[in-house]
């Protein structure tokens, strides 16, 4: 027999053995595990790990890109670029910060803010990353650090380019450039990839509009580093690509001419094609200059600009609203007759005011024009006879006729900045406001008052529209080469009224979109409107051009800011005597030459007073402006590198 110590024994041997087994085996799979591993590493991530390597080695600097030329229709350049010396910081090949920056300051003008925002981004980018320093250095200044540069580790001057505009009649339309912001980044997906010192994006106007197209295509410079972050030598270079360059339908001359005329007043014009819908001119005034802003604006003239009553920074002619006054009693006429409320020959005598539910309603003219009819009311601009058309019309008809001809909505779509406007009826009141419509509004509503709430390029469409013979535009400021058949087209209708139309015209004319029912009835609002500016009694007719090449048809319009009291129209107080922010916005339309339309005008003076005597002259100077050019418009090389 085994004693109990020999059995025990014999347990043991055989646990041990059996835990050395276990333990072998458990080694063979970790050491399986591990060859395993180290084999995934050489085979298959072998690349991963050499990038990251090479990232060690190599850097890349991105290379801002050459943004595309804004040109005039006569391919002046009208927003370019310029050469311009900057100085970069590279905050790991600097040995001490805090002494670049002392020595900078000895060197350059450089503010202790400006040193305190760059020690700021240091701290949140790569240290391989440059940071500029200054965008925007005359010669001497990039000359010393030059000189300089043995004493400067780290710091880096570039040679680069920068937007440049030629001058500030544009400035609304073409809008500016600045640095990319973080909201930016968030909104313009094209941007997250564009991330280079020195690059710019379009804020505002054109510039805003084009800026995925215009800005460019980055490019790079790879070269490798030693172990301390120093530049050995260049591997690749990549210039990136230049922006697209874009052909505008603006003639910078009438641009510039227009400004001047314009002055320090807060006031638009817009001048438009009528049968193509390009525009001509588009001017804002005040001016203000977009290069200030393309290398950081300066704190003063930034509160100069955000201070001024007069809104140098706003596109007046796209954003303003204002009502349409008396120019809109050219489409309540026109909706009048296209509803077959009145005719043209219904008579209305104005006594100076009218009273309905207890409430009165002023003629501009207080002792009345006596009897008018259709023609004699808009020569004479008559409120009394449109508080009658505008009742009998009602202004659900009138907002429909309103909205065929361009109000209401926006003519350019594409600009950030433009507003719609306002034309109101009893559904939009009723939507907006949570009231009733009662008939009052609506008469003045038929004045252009009230509500009523129009920009300038609106009524310069609406313009267009009944001088072209009341056909569909759509207006454009990118130049486009395609062939717009209109005037061709109206032309073979009134030549051929019988005969089928030539198969080009057919088919570029598929779109057309006549916006009234009967031609005569256009006609009539033409005759009207050469009435007032020709015709003595007319409210434009001082301000005429009699030479037949120039002569305009137009109708004048006043926007009420303050109601006057009944004590100032029996004292018959004059726009001019009161103070400048009570005074009427006044208000121009036009076409011409009649005899023959080829541009719409619309020029909107803010508290000018009279149409007749701030808005009309504006608009004779520059329509004669126009028609001058015209025929070297016409014969101008109508090629272009690029339209959208």
């Amino acid at each position: 027999m085994f004693s109990s110590n020999s059995g025990n024994t014999v347990i043991k041997s055989k646990l041990i053995s059996r835990r050395m087994f276990l333990l072998t085996i458990g080694k063979a799979v970790v050491v399986v595990g591990v060859l395993g591993r180290l084999i995934s590493l050489q085979i298959n991530e072998s690349k991963k790990y050499k990038t990251l390597s090479d990232k060690n080695r190599f850097r890349e600097w991105k290379l801002a890109p050459e943004r595309g030329v804004i040109k005039d229709y006569f391919n002046n350049e009208i927003a370019s670029n310029r050469q311009v010396y900057q100085i970069h910081l590279i905050p790991e090949n600097a040995q001490n910060i805090n002494e670049i920056f002392f020595r900078l300051k000895s060197i350059l003008k450089i503010s202790d803010n400006r040193i305190s925002s760059i020690k700021k981004k240091i701290a949140k980018q790569k240290p391989w990353e440059p940071i500029i320093i200054s965008d925007n250095l005359d010669w001497s200044e990039f000359s010393r650090i030059n000189l300089f540069l043995h004493e400067l580790q780290g710091v880096e001057p570039v040679v680069s380019v920068a937007r440049v505009y030629k001058d500030n009649s544009s400035a609304h339309v073409l809008g500016y450039v600045s640095q990319v912001s973080a909201k930016d980044l968030k909104n313009k997906k094209y941007l997250k990839e564009m991330s280079v010192p020195g690059i710019a994006v379009g804020k505002t106007g054109l510039e805003r509009r084009l800026d995925e197209k215009i800005i460019g295509k980055v490019g790079f410079q790879r070269y490798e580093v030693n172990a301390f972050g120093k530049r050995i030598k260049q591997i690749q270079i990549d210039q990136g690509q230049a922006g697209r360059n874009y052909k505008t339908t603006l003639d910078l001359e009438v641009q510039k001419f227009t400004s001047e005329i314009l002055e320090d007043k807060a006031a638009s014009v817009c001048v438009m094609d009528i049968y193509n819908g390009d525009i001509v001119s588009l001017v804002s005034s005040p001016p203000y200059d977009p290069n200030t802003f393309v290398h950081g604006v300066d704190k003063n003239y930034w509160n100069s600009l955000i201070s001024n009553d007069r809104k140098p920074l706003t596109n007046k002619a796209l954003s303003g609203l204002y009502p349409p006054g008396s120019t809109i009693k050219t489409l309540v006429a026109l909706s009048a007759l296209e509803n077959k409320i009145v005719s043209p020959l219904k008579s209305v005598t104005c006594t100076g005011k009218i009273e309905m539910f207890g409430e009165k309603f002023h003629c501009w003219k207080k002792k009345g024009h006596g009897v008018v009819n259709m023609r004699s009311a808009i020569k004479r601009s008559c409120d009394v006879y449109f508080y009658e058309i505008a009742r009998i019309l009602g202004v659900d008809r009138l907002s429909v006729t309103a909205k065929k001809f361009g109000l209401g909505k926006k003519v350019l779509k594409d600009f950030s900045e433009e507003r719609s406007g306002v034309v109101p009826n009893t559904t939009w009141k009723k939507k907006y406001v949570g009231q009733n419509w009662y008939l009052g509004e609506t008469l003045h509503t038929g004045i252009g008052q009230g509500y009523f709430q129009s920009t300038p390029i609106q009524l310069c469409l609406m313009t267009a529209q009944i001088a072209n013979g009341g056909f569909k535009i759509k207006p454009r400021i990118i130049f486009d080469e395609t062939k717009n058949n209109l005037k061709e087209y109206l032309k073979f209708k009134k030549e051929n009224p019988d005969q089928p139309l030539p198969r080009e015209l057919l088919l570029s004319n598929l779109d057309l979109e006549p916006l009234s029912k009967n031609q005569d009835h256009i006609n009539i609002i033409k005759d009207a409107m050469f009435s007032s500016s020709n015709e003595p009694g007319g409210t434009s007719y001082r301000s005429r051009l009699e030479d037949k090449r120039f002569t305009f048809a137009g109708k004048t319009g006043s926007s009420q800011i303050k109601k006057f009291t009944e004590e100032q129209r029996e004292a018959e107080v004059k726009q001019e005597s009161l103070p400048y922010d009570n005074r009427d916005h006044a208000l121009f339309i036009a076409f011409a030459p009649f005899s023959d339309p080829k541009y719409a005008i619309s020029v909107v003076v803010e508290h000018g007073g009279s149409g007749s005597k701030a808005a009309a002259p504006i608009a004779k100077k520059v329509i004669k402006k126009v028609l001058e050019r015209h025929k070297l418009r016409q014969s101008t090389n109508t090629s272009t590198e690029n339209s959208i």
